[in-house]
């Protein structure tokens, strides 16, 4: 049920490393994120290219969604890829893990998966007479869980701990992940016979939910060339690898926003909760994977300051997945989508646009 994508990655292979190596190998690496410098404005939007570029070999027409799926990776986020069968959720996913020369793990998820298959387990050797750790799938820097809702909530909490603190904890022993680390999950909205519907803890740890959607003429015709007689897919190399990506996320932690940008995210995130249509408005961890997604992409279009449309443009796919209808707006057909769409249709924009850059750093 699991599988590695990619040889490249962890130093230790599956079993062979104690837990101290797990966590020495881990805390090493991110003492040296701590001081990685960011990237020159060119050397970003050079790598990003590459990146979207070759995802965009296998997934043709989507490169908004490219972008933003990217963006997710940059801002230390997950992903979740909600949409009906055949339209490439997990082709999205596999491509954006091999585009990038790190380790990568992919988890098919059934009803009869186990939390241990998804984190790992201590195993008795009886040659030693001692507990060896065997790592499981959440240890790498990208892991891709295929239909998700298709296990049981008690496998689904397996990923609780590792999405939220990068960290897994077995028989009371803490191991440290790695970064990047990014779960990317598909799900498949249309049939729920036999699945489980994903709890409110899960999907609050999902920085973004994105639907794929069907292609326009146009792509699907160039589908049929490209795809007709071998899958892209099984050809894509990767682009960049583990350390340049995390001196480019290095690069969207240093994007400035002004207390104005600030203030308006917060706004958006408090009208969620003040809406008349929702049940349950977004969280406060919403807030903060609304701002930092928000840096990645004013980092993708090769700005170093955030304006208010990165927000706008980021209010449905960060908060719509978060939230619970009342009972009048599921009657009336209001989605969650759509009342984000109407909180941000109606909520003031800070400032002028036109005017104010939003860089207020002192020059």
């Amino acid at each position: 049920m699991t599988g590695p994508i990619t040889p490249s990655g962890w130093n230790h292979q599956a079993g062979s490393a104690t837990p101290t190596e797990w966590s020495a190998q881990a805390v090493l690496q991110r003492t040296r994120d701590e001081h990685a410098a960011p990237m020159t404005a060119h050397e970003f939007a050079a790598h990003a290219r590459a990146i979207v570029d070759n995802i965009e070999r296998v997934i043709e027409g989507k490169t908004a969604i490219v972008r933003l799926a990217l963006a997710v990776l940059l801002a230390e986020g997950h992903l979740l890829i909600e949409d009906v069968p055949g339209v490439g959720k997990t082709k999205l996913a596999k491509a954006l893990a091999r585009s990038i020369d790190c380790s990568v793990r992919r988890i098919q998820f059934t009803p009869d998966l186990l939390p241990s298959d998804v984190t790992g387990v201590s195993v008795y050797n009886q040659e030693t007479r001692e507990f060896e750790f065997k790592p499981g799938a959440v240890f790498a820097n990208l892991v891709v869980g295929d239909e998700i809702n298709r296990a049981s909530p008690k496998t689904q909490s397996a990923l609780l701990e590792c999405m939220e603190e990068r960290q897994v904890t077995i028989d009371g022993i803490t191991y440290q992940l790695q970064v990047p680390f990014m779960v990317i999950a598909t799900q498949n909205p249309i049939e729920m016979e036999g699945t489980y519907p994903l709890p409110e803890a899960q999907r609050d740890r999902f920085t973004a939910r994105i639907a794929v959607g069907y292609p326009d003429a146009r792509a699907e015709l160039q589908m049929l060339d490209v795809h007709g007689a071998a899958d892209p897919l099984d050809n894509l190399q990767p682009v960049t690898d583990a350390a340049t990506v995390r001196r480019m996320i290095a690069t969207v932690r240093s994007v400035h926003v002004a207390d104005a940008v600030k203030q308006y995210a917060v706004d958006l995130v408090t009208a969620t909760r003040e809406s008349a249509d929702l049940r349950l408005g977004a969280s406060p961890r919403s807030t903060l994977q609304l701002l930092r997604t928000a840096r990645a992409v004013a980092a993708l279009d090769g700005r170093d300051y955030v304006v208010p449309d990165d927000l706008q443009s980021l209010a449905v796919p960060v908060l719509a997945h978060r939230l619970i209808p009342t009972a009048e707006a599921q009657l009336s057909r209001r989605t969650t989508d759509l009342i984000v769409a109407d909180i941000v249709h109606r909520l003031p924009v800070p400032g002028d646009r036109h005017r104010s850059p939003y860089d207020t750093r002192r020059r």
